[in-house]
């Protein structure tokens, strides 16, 4: 008899990702970091709370990878939000380690508060992890997040009008060389804690994804209810269909922006306006994030309405002064020259 339909869903994909990086591993050069080298088996982290999503991840990386000769181990990160942090931190690392996992490491980080508490403690997350995988050489770090947490997330990207890679939600693979993998983004949230369950696997469910103080612990308990209430079932799963096909949309226009600055630009380099006219708007804007972000604006403080304000600049010249962006960026148009610059 077979396991559990649940274990075997989560066992599943974390299979096709671990032979997804080995085929990565067996081509990459000679001369390559030592992580991915071919001297020895590659590392593979997973980066676990203690939570149903992270803890059924860390048990199916333990059940694959002796079977594909890969090292696996895992991360656990001490926010320090809640009394008794440390201790439950510890616990992951007990955990983590009867499970076969070596190395197995607790970090403790401190959470700032640029851009909101649940976009600081993120923030700190993933520092700690880019360092314990650096650290390790890791090739990998496997992140628990699945289909539900798509679904809020695009939600999150519809709220703020971002556009259309917001609503792309978050990639299989991300991160500076592919470093950060979600197997289970096809897969429901209530698979990973049935795995859990059945696995008799102890969990902890964080506080704060039941506190209405965080927009996404209030879109999870009320807002996506509330839509499938109206809708219908199957809500989350047309959620995450759109982030695929947004992404595809996205990276395509992204593509195609890249090729499209190169033929914009003049001798010096600056962007002429009457070419950028003549761009459809998305490729346009994107084109013009682009040349903002390397002038020195920050990705993450660049928003929307900064773009169309420089795009005004392009499709509805009436003489209008320069335009002031995060980082001291300033753009204005001279001369039928775009110039985007810092001071």
């Amino acid at each position: 008899m077979g396991p559990h339909p649940a274990v075997a869903a989560i066992r599943l994909a974390v299979r096709r990702v671990l032979h997804d990086l080995l085929t990565e591993h067996h081509r990459a050069p000679a001369a390559v970091p030592h992580a991915l080298s071919h001297e020895s088996p590659p590392l593979v982290l997973v980066a676990c709370s203690g939570g149903a999503d992270s803890m059924a991840l860390a048990s199916a990386l333990a059940f694959e990878s002796p079977k594909l000769g890969i090292r696996a181990g895992g991360i656990t990160v001490d926010h320090g939000l809640q009394p008794g942090s440390d201790t439950r931190a510890a616990e992951v690392v007990q955990r983590l380690r009867e499970l076969g996992l070596d190395p197995v490491d607790s970090v403790a980080v401190t959470v700032g508060r640029t851009g909101g508490p649940e976009a600081a403690a993120r923030d700190a997350r993933y520092a700690a992890l880019d360092t314990a995988a650096e650290r390790h050489g890791a090739a990998a770090v496997l992140l628990g997040h699945t289909r539900d947490d798509q679904a809020e997330t695009v939600l999150l990207g519809l709220a703020r009008g971002s556009g259309i890679r917001s609503l792309s939600g978050m990639a299989a693979v991300s991160g500076a060389g592919g470093r950060y993998r979600r197997p289970f983004l096809e897969l429901d949230r209530q698979t990973a804690r049935k795995a859990c369950m059945v696995q008799s696997l102890p969990v902890w469910d964080d506080p704060h994804n039941a506190d209405p103080a965080y927009t996404r612990s209030r879109l999870r308990h009320e807002g996506l209810p509330a839509l499938e209430k109206a809708l219908g079932k199957g809500v989350v799963e047309a959620l995450a269909r759109t982030a695929r096909l947004s992404r595809d949309d996205a990276d395509a226009l992204d593509s195609w922006a890249r090729q499209a600055e190169a033929t914009v630009r003049d001798a010096a380099g600056f962007l002429e306006c009457a070419k950028l006219y003549a761009l459809p708007p998305a490729v346009r804007r994107r084109v013009l994030r682009r040349a903002a972000i390397e002038a020195g604006a920050p990705a993450g403080s660049l928003f929307a309405r900064h773009i169309e304000e420089i795009d005004r600049l392009i499709t509805g010249w009436r003489g209008q002064g320069a335009i002031n962006l995060p980082g001291k960026v300033v753009a204005r148009r001279q001369g039928g020259r775009l110039v985007i610059r810092q001071g």
